[in-house]
């Protein structure tokens, strides 16, 4: 029998006022003349991020949704060139450990992030692979502070095509390479919608031993003329054969024909049990569907 648990990412319409992704600009940053203040005032915004995280998970809990995919946005400016003196896990101890607390009372909740589209692990320059190496530290400090193991708890895209896609893969490899181990173990990689298919995705899993994350309407958006998803699954499955998680899917379905990549509000129930029917059986554990 092949176990499903279901969820969702960053927030839920049913919970009112409860934004885990309140920010504050640069630009609205720089109008505060007192720039301590300013700090307050974003510390003050990251505190109430994750204490809707914690509404959030509660709101789960009592629905018996066991999948949450966090916001990465709960710290507004975080890691910005112009705050370096801004110690900013510091601050959010308390709130950090609330949460912390609280999946230590629900164990079976998993909790995880996608770190927004600038964490390009394949770029050929320094300085954007240099800001994503900066902002997978954050992911894993904010991870560390709710008492969860990092292990595969950030999926991410290849990144950009560069008009030469098997140089683009190639230079992920290379990339790879200069991470550190402790980000290396954090990462599952996903097939997007436009440039890397999921036999692209697939590619650089086997090769560099790490988790895909299988998304359906990425790969019904972007698929080359490859051959059905089904032909691939059991490689999909493979490659989490050495993950202490269950096998991760993203299921979403088109707003419409003519915005075929925006996603719809609500996921056709018929696509979903028909994609359910054909992976039937081919697990043993529980898997999981964002």
């Amino acid at each position: 029998m092949t176990l499903v648990r279901l969820g969702y990412a960053a927030m839920s319409m049913n919970i009112k006022n409860g934004s885990p992704s309140q920010t504050m600009t640069h630009a609205q940053f720089l109008k505060i003349e007192d720039r301590e203040a300013a700090i307050h005032k974003l510390e003050r915004i990251a505190i109430s991020n994750l204490t809707n995280c914690l509404r959030l998970l509660r709101h789960n809990a009592a629905h018996d949704i066991a999948f949450f995919r966090m916001s990465s946005k709960v710290i507004p400016m975080a890691n910005h060139p112009d705050l370096p003196e801004w110690n900013y896990m510091r601050s959010l101890q308390e709130s950090l450990g609330a949460i912390r607390s609280y999946l230590q009372e629900h164990p079976a909740m998993r909790v995880d992030f996608h770190p927004d589209h600038f964490v390009v692990l394949n770029t050929p320059k320094a300085d954007v692979l240099k800001t994503a190496v900066r902002t997978l530290h954050m992911h894993r400090g904010l991870l560390e502070g709710m008492g969860i193991d990092p292990e595969h708890c950030c999926v991410i895209h290849v990144g950009g095509g560069y008009k030469d896609k098997e140089k683009a893969l190639e230079q992920f490899v290379t990339n790879w390479g200069s991470l550190p181990v402790s980000l290396q173990k954090m990462i599952m990689l996903e097939n997007d919608d436009k440039t890397f298919t999921i036999n692209d995705t697939l590619y650089l899993c086997e090769k560099i031993g790490i988790p895909a994350v299988f998304d359906y309407h990425h790969h019904m958006a972007n698929h080359e003329g490859e051959g059905k998803w089904e032909e691939v699954w059991v490689r999909v499955l493979n490659t989490w054969s050495h993950s202490k998680l269950p096998v991760k899917v993203h299921m979403s379905s088109p707003k419409s024909e003519k915005e075929f990549r925006a996603h719809a509000d609500f996921i056709d129930i018929h696509e979903f049990m028909h994609l359910l029917h054909l992976v039937k059986g081919s697990i043993v554990l529980p898997f999981y569907w964002l």
